[in-house]
């Protein structure tokens, strides 16, 4: 270890006493910066800075008359296309656009056909074709040139196709939205459509039976018109002795007034002889409801109810009998509600009379009489009595006036009817002519229900269909949702179906710019070129290497070099921190795991020179081109060949790229901590092959090193 030590300090001693050496080895610490502040500072924001590129746009359309109006869709896009700064558009002829892209004056060109309207405007019609943009490009300008005026053609077209749709949709939902005003307006009218087409389908029975009846009737209508036609004679000889009928009828009722006005009076004694044979029945109730009467006097009680009530019922019977012959003479019926209070008097008797039978019938079996029975018959006799005094009181108020009414209308009916008939009689000629057309008219009747008739069938499977479509409508859908739906804002629906879907972009771990986005490829990369630096200025051998052993030698040496890589990791991050000012979140774990970096690759590279000489150096180049392909510092591993993807994971840039990437967009611990592992692993292996095998392996390739030199051709 001594050894080791002196010959590190004894490097250090010959660089700082050698002033040539001096500003080589600061030339060596310092060069490899530039290689990563450049490339940086070159990409760092080239997706910004497109306007430069040049795109030869030009328009052939010739426009297109579209329901009336004249639109040219071409002259729009160029008028969109010079206030768009996003590339270097320029507006010239197609010619001098193709010669430009070939001769690489311009990197694409777009054309507009003449046709371009006029196909966007087949939408309307029922052969559609869609319309094209020809986009030229010359792919052997540049590689990535190509990528961006692709994006901006891609954009083009699909602002076009967003501002198609949302004009197209405009209009559709302008005619919707009217609909729905339409709709909302006529929706109490189309309920009812619904309701009344629900109506005539409940109705279809009906009305085949009506029209089955109705030819049934035409028919008997026929035969009567024909036998009308025949009894008219007759018919004229009935009408005048009808007439001179309802003359005696009139004088009969006049004489019957008198008569009639007596049954009042019968009416009357009648009503208050119930009553007081209901007051009769209440005064015995009153003796059955006594707790403690003696079963022989109930039966004597119930068989005087039973009297009672018997003749009561008699006598509302009569009563019913009188007023429903008085009634009928009135058209009105203006005594119906007084015959209903009696008939309700008459029921309630015959239920009393059969409570008293069931009271007999309990007493005769030696029971007392069951309270149930005792309530029930005291109740409906209250309700008699009750009836009873209104009727009574009611009579002259009611049923006097009632019956005077029944009499009149019966004398205004007779008059009446004595009216109409001596008209009939004059009208008779007039019917016989009316007989006649109406057999035509049955005739004609017959056979248009005879069609009716036959076309029933599909009517009805007709009214069917419809109901059964408005009814699934209902069930699935709601006309006032689909109402509120069309009436929704018209641009608002437009611009959604333009975009109906919004990108929200959540960015975990925002970096500002892709030059601050690429250091940790670019300054991992500049670490290993500053490693090769190194090995090939500055010499791995020792003057006099005899003296010491083999892994001093190599320990010895290492230490120089690493000494001078960790500088160079040191103004490199420095540099990209504050000279360049990139993007970095967590600075000082930046500036540490750039020294371990150059820290492991300073040490591959120099036990692979120590160790093979020349052709290490070689080694070490072969692995930079690989690790460029395979680590995934530009591309995506995933988008690379198989091959690439097999050797990434054995690669020092792979864990170099990905933690430094972790500290400058935002630092993970757990992914930094299985990285720095992975390149201290690494480390300690390739430092125990260079200790153990720098011997054995630097003896053989000094071997063809020296070999080599005899060439000539390499020092």
């Amino acid at each position: 270890m001594k050894n080791t030590v002196y010959i590190y300090t004894r490097d250090l001693k010959r660089i700082f006493t050698n002033w040539a050496m001096i500003i080589i080895v600061l030339t060596l610490m310092i060069l490899p910066s530039f290689y990563a502040w450049f490339n940086i500072k070159a990409s760092w924001d080239p997706y910004g800075r497109t306007e430069g590129i040049a795109i030869a746009v030009t328009s052939e359309d010739e426009g297109a008359t579209i329901r009336g109006q004249h639109v040219n869709v071409g002259k729009d896009i160029i008028a969109t296309l010079k206030k768009n700064k996003t590339l270097g558009w320029t507006f010239v002829s197609k010619e001098k656009a193709d010669h430009g892209v070939k001769h690489g004056d311009y990197y694409a060109s777009i054309v507009i056909p003449k046709d371009f309207s006029q196909k966007l405007g087949t939408v309307l019609q029922d052969r559609l074709e869609k319309p094209v943009i020809i986009y030229k490009v010359n792919e052997k300008i540049n590689a990535v040139a190509p990528k961006i005026t692709s994006k901006g053609a891609s954009s083009l077209t699909q602002q076009i196709s967003e501002k198609f749709v949302k004009t197209a949709n405009g209009a559709i939902f302008s005619v919707f939205n009217e609909l729905g005003i339409t709709l909302q307006r006529d929706l109490p009218t189309i309920q009812q459509v619904e309701q009344r087409i629900f109506e005539l389908e409940n109705r279809l029975p009906e009305i085949k039976k009506v029209i089955n009846e109705a030819n049934d009737t035409t028919q008997k209508a026929g035969a009567i018109v024909s036998k009308a036609q025949a009894a008219l004679p007759e018919v004229e000889r009935l009408t005048a002795d009808g007439a001179q009928m309802t003359q005696q009828l009139n004088t009969f009722l006049t004489k019957s007034d008198q008569v009639l006005k007596n049954a009042e009076p019968t009416i009357n004694e009648t009503l208050q002889r119930v009553q007081q044979r209901a007051l009769g029945v209440q005064e015995l109730k009153n003796q059955l409801m006594e707790k403690d009467i003696a079963p022989a006097e109930v039966s004597a009680a119930a068989e005087q109810l039973k009297v009672q009530l018997t003749k009561q019922i008699a006598d509302t019977g009569e009563i019913l009998t009188l007023l429903t012959d008085l009634n009928a003479l009135s058209q009105q019926q203006v005594l119906s509600p007084v015959i209903n209070d009696v008939k309700d008097v008459n029921k309630l008797l015959q239920q009393q009379l059969s409570d008293v039978n069931s009271l007999q019938q309990q007493t005769q079996n030696g029971d007392a009489p069951t309270q149930s029975v005792l309530d029930r018959f005291s109740s409906r006799t209250d309700q008699v009595v009750s009836k009873l005094n209104t009727l009574t009181n009611s009579y002259s108020s009611t049923i006097v006036p009632a019956v005077e009414q029944a009499i009149k209308e019966a004398k205004d009916k007779t008059a009446s009817a004595n009216s109409l008939l001596e008209e009939a009689n004059k009208s008779m000629p007039d019917v016989s002519n009316v007989l006649s057309k109406t057999a035509s008219g049955i005739l004609l009747g017959q056979q248009e229900l005879a069609k009716i008739t036959k076309d029933f069938p599909r009517i009805e499977q007709n009214v069917h269909n419809i109901a059964d479509k408005i009814r699934e409508f209902q069930r699935k859908e709601n006309i006032e949702d689909i109402i509120n739906l069309l009436k929704n804002d018209v641009q608002k629906e437009s611009d959604f179906f333009a975009k109906p879907v919004l990108l929200k972009e959540e960015r975990l771990y925002p970096i500002p710019n892709y030059g601050s986005a690429m250091s940790p490829f670019y300054t991992t990369l500049c670490l290993w070129v500053g490693a090769l630096l190194l090995v090939s200025i500055l010499s791995v051998e020792v003057a006099d290497e005899e003296r010491f052993k083999s892994y001093e030698v190599y320990l010895g040496r290492l230490l120089t070099f690493l000494s001078i890589a960790l500088v160079q990791a040191f103004i490199v991050t420095l540099g990209d921190l504050f000279l360049i000012n990139t993007y970095v979140v967590d600075k000082v774990p930046f500036i540490f795991l750039g020294l371990l970096c150059s820290f492991v690759f300073m040490t591959i590279v120099y036990t692979l020179v120590a160790i093979f000489g020349n052709a290490g150096k070689a080694m070490a180049i072969v692995l930079l081109v690989l690790q460029l392909s395979a680590a995934g510092g530009t591309f995506p591993i995933q988008v690379v060949p198989a091959f690439f993807q097999a050797i990434n994971p054995f690669l020092p840039f792979t864990y170099a790229i990905s933690m430094m990437r972790e500290v400058v967009g935002g630092m993970l611990a757990d992914i930094v901590r299985k990285d720095v592992t992975v390149l201290l692993c690494i480390w300690l292996g390739v430092l125990l092959v260079g200790i153990f095998l720098h011997k054995p392996l630097s003896k053989t390739s000094a071997k063809l090193t020296k070999k080599a030199r005899e060439s000539k051709l390499i020092h």
